[in-house]
């Protein structure tokens, strides 16, 4: 019986928790976006925006997901990247649209604080 629950714990957690295939790096992100790949979509809040932005990311912030989660593409032949900050939102947005369905959708680890951190080009939100 031990067993049993340690197992269906192990698997609830693996469900509820994004796995290393949830992931890119920052540097496969920039490759990939700039590659037109991918659509990179910057879930920061509008405030955030302000900082500076990926060129040609979608701006999405994390509040406007519910009235506006039409905008994030399902087709499983358009794979999607999210980036916040420091990729807590990113992660708790992608394990939330997993369970609505959405298969194409990983996070950059590291966020935007890193591609900043790395002097890669922003620029102003439009």
């Amino acid at each position: 019986m031990k067993i049993a629950l340690l197992l269906v714990c192990a698997l609830l957690a693996a469900c509820s928790t994004p796995d290393d295939a949830d992931k890119v790096s920052l540097e496969q992100a920039r490759t990939e976006h700039q590659s037109g790949k991918v659509i990179l979509i910057d879930i920061r809040e509008s405030s955030e925006h302000l900082t500076g932005v990926v060129q040609d990311a979608v701006l999405l912030p994390m509040s406007e997901l519910p009235q506006k989660q039409s905008l994030i593409p399902k087709d499983p032949a358009q794979p999607v990247l999210l980036i916040c900050n420091t990729q807590n939102r990113s992660k708790a947005t992608l394990v939330k649209l997993k369970e609505l369905g959405y298969q194409n959708i990983r996070y950059v680890e590291g966020g935007m604080s890193q591609w900043a951190a790395k002097g890669w080009p922003v620029v102003a939100p439009r």
